[in-house]
């Protein structure tokens, strides 16, 4: 199912955008954009098709669809360790928004927020578009581990709100529930809100056990929130679908009201919503079929990349990103623009502009496509030096 005759690679160069097929010439290979080169789900197709057969697309209610938020908090409480009703969902247009409108309900300009470095670049800029001052914690590169003795020492009387990345884009590190529970221990003892982004929370392997923030202690379900989307798992990107999570229903409910979400000028589409709540309830066989050949494909790459000199790679508990350790000296923009032009392969260099200073030194390769495009894109990383 997931083979080099299952892409339809004239759809990809119409459609993909985002630093892949559709924004580069031909014959580079793009292993850059976190986002899948499979067409979604058939299930997902048909879920679309069916709701529209009636004719009717009227507004739906401004928080989300029933159906909607009961298929998130069902899908958080089977495989997450969630407790979660219904109501504890607000439909968002994507998590990248949801991550945003977090930062904005619980920074002032000026407030400080503590992220994770390395992570993804939307964390520091959901909080400087806020009007907030980001704040760096080392993060191990190799492990993953948070320096929580650093972190401590970063809290200020600014400081309002911490951020993790759960499963950690880009090291695809899973935290534990013991970690978890101690971010929420600091983060009650300075009364500080945190925000959970467990977009790839869907993408594990090797049968790890994922714990969602807000259920491991109780500390951790007040001033938390969770924030999730469809992207990864269902390569639903354009669709703009995601999810803000929260177990207390009067943060939740005033969250809404602040965020514009309780009349006309915000909501999400219907029919990206019905996509998400298909995905959740009839596409799992789709989705760990997937998973399992990005399994295989993380342990290719890891192999490939493994025998070559000018990289060591790491192995992600998550995500189908690989963020390898330059090895050759150079910078992480060299080593990007050689590959490009010497490999015709796009990768994403580990810039301070893409996840921090503490990034510096790697490359980033997003390996959700065919076993035989990864192996191609690789080999050509390698012969290009």
């Amino acid at each position: 199912m997931f083979t080099n005759n299952d892409i339809n690679f004239e759809a990809l160069k119409r459609k993909a955008y985002n630093g892949r097929w559709a924004t580069l010439e031909d014959g580079i290979i793009p292993l850059t954009a976190a986002d899948p080169d499979f067409r979604t789900a058939p299930e997902i197709e048909q879920g679309i098709i069916e709701y529209l057969k009636d004719g009717y697309l009227s507004y739906g209610p401004f928080s989300g669809l029933p159906e909607f938020k009961k298929s998130v908090a069902d899908h958080f409480n089977a495989e997450k360790h969630g407790n979660f009703s219904p109501e504890n969902v607000l439909a968002v247009n994507s998590a990248a928004q949801g991550m945003f409108l977090i930062a904005s309900y619980v920074l002032t300009p000026g407030d400080e927020a503590i992220i994770l470095d390395p992570v993804d670049f939307l964390f520091k800029k959901s909080v400087e578009t806020a009007g907030g001052k980001v704040i760096l914690c080392p993060v191990d590169t190799v492990t993953g581990e948070i320096d929580f003795e650093k972190l401590v020492s970063l809290i200020s009387p600014k400081t309002k709100l911490i951020s993790i990345c759960n499963p950690h884009n880009p090291l695809g590190k899973v935290y534990s529930k013991e970690i978890l529970i101690k971010v929420a221990e600091i983060a009650s003892a300075h009364d500080l809100w945190v925000m959970s982004d467990e977009i790839w929370s869907d993408i594990i392997y090797d049968n790890k056990s994922f714990h969602t923030y807000s259920s491991v202690s109780e500390k951790a379900k007040k001033k938390s929130f969770t924030v999730y989307g469809f992207s990864k798992s269902f390569g639903i990107a354009g669709l703009r679908i995601g999810a803000v999570l929260c177990n207390d229903q009067d943060i939740l409910e005033d969250f809404t009201e602040k965020s514009n979400f309780n009349s006309t000028i915000e909501g999400v589409s219907t029919l990206s919503q019905i996509a998400g709540s298909v995905a959740l309830e009839k596409a799992k066989p789709w989705y760990k079929e997937f998973l399992a050949h990005l399994q295989n494909n993380r342990d290719l790459a890891f192999r490939l990349l493994s025998r070559s000199e000018i990289v060591t790679p790491n192995l992600p508990e998550a995500t189908f990103v690989l963020f390898p350790k330059i090895e050759n000296g150079m910078s992480s923009d060299e080593f990007a623009q050689h590959v490009l032009k010497h490999g015709k392969v796009a990768i994403v260099p580990g810039s301070e502009r893409w996840f921090g200073k503490g990034a510096e030194g790697h490359i980033r390769i997003c390996f959700s496509t065919s076993q035989e495009i990864l192996e191609e894109g690789i080999n050509r990383i390698i012969t290009s030096f």
